[in-house]
């Protein structure tokens, strides 16, 4: 007899048919929850303490635990986190709580020895990844695609922990043959943007898609008639009002382990599925342009 559990079932019902559970779904609640408005931000913390009694609870109940919130409102929040309706959160809820495996994540500790360090480090970074995976948008993703390869130049902006990124992947974009910039000061940003025009996209990298100076650097952009691309993390930000496409990332902050340290492998993850898609859309162009720098590199070589 087999010891296997068997998968969850697909969901039915007037919000959700036939939607799969949504891995992670916690973890993603978790990370969205500051930006949400007042009564979705109630739901959420009541979920988060309760993960388990929401999973056996009507959406009457649920709504009345909360603090007494509407169902329409318990509907509009779970749209916010892209699930079908209450059923959905219940069926991804379940599928959390009962997982066999979970990540440490835990936040460090001044006791902790040097294995518990490498071993919480690591764990972060492939919760980080597995997370982002879990909200990937294929269809952003090859949005992005398009936008860039139909572009005559493109811009890569980053402030901060972000600029080290951005300036990745203007030195891949580079390397596959596109004509590619990248603009990590505020004033030449903005110089950059405002002469930008239908030929330009523009691929902003920010974790918090707070950061002022990138935030004016793409809205200028767009009002000046360029494409714009952000990568930034799950949650309401004001620079996605600014973007085309928005490519997310899920990176979980904690008091040790800040934005400048896991968002930084989501982002760079997601920007290398970026580099492949592009370089996949136009192969042959592609390998000849690799080929033909990497021969300059290795000259520099020993």
């Amino acid at each position: 007899m087999s010891d296997a559990k068997p998968k969850p079932a697909r969901i039915a019902g007037a919000h959700g048919v036939g939607a799969q559970p949504v891995d992670g779904i916690l973890t993603r609640l978790e990370v969205s929850l500051p930006t949400m408005p007042r009564v979705q931000r109630q739901i959420g913390e009541y979920i988060l303490a309760n993960p388990g009694r929401v999973v056996e609870m009507s959406i009457s109940d649920f709504a009345e635990a909360a603090g007494g919130v509407s169902e329409g409102s318990v509907i509009k929040f779970c749209r916010e986190l892209r699930l079908g309706g209450f059923q959905h959160l219940k069926l991804s809820l379940s599928q959390n709580i009962v997982q066999p495996v979970q990540f440490i994540q835990e936040d460090l500790d001044p006791a902790d020895d040097d294995e518990t360090v490498l071993k919480k480090i690591f764990a972060a970074g492939i919760q980080t990844l597995s997370d982002t995976l879990s909200l990937a948008d294929p269809a952003a993703l090859r949005q992005a695609i398009d936008i860039l390869r139909k572009a005559k130049r493109i811009d890569v902006y980053g402030i901060g922990s972000a600029a080290p990124i951005a300036e990745d992947a203007h030195y891949r974009m580079m390397r596959i043959g596109l004509d590619a910039r990248v603009l990590v000061d505020s004033h030449i940003q903005a110089i950059s943007a405002s002469l930008a025009d239908e030929d330009v996209a523009c691929l902003t990298i920010s974790h918090s898609g707070a950061t002022h100076e990138t935030i004016s650097a793409t809205r200028l952009a767009k009002e000046a008639g360029a494409k714009t691309i952000c990568i930034t993390n799950y949650g309401r930000s004001p620079l996605q009002a600014h973007c085309d496409v928005v490519l997310y990332t899920m990176a979980k902050e904690t008091k040790f382990r800040t934005e400048a340290m896991t968002s930084r492998i989501a982002q760079l993850c997601m920007l290398d599925a970026l580099i492949a898609g592009l370089a996949l859309a136009d192969h042959d162009h592609a390998v000849q342009t690799l080929q033909s720098t990497f021969e300059v590199l290795s000259s520099k070589r020993v």
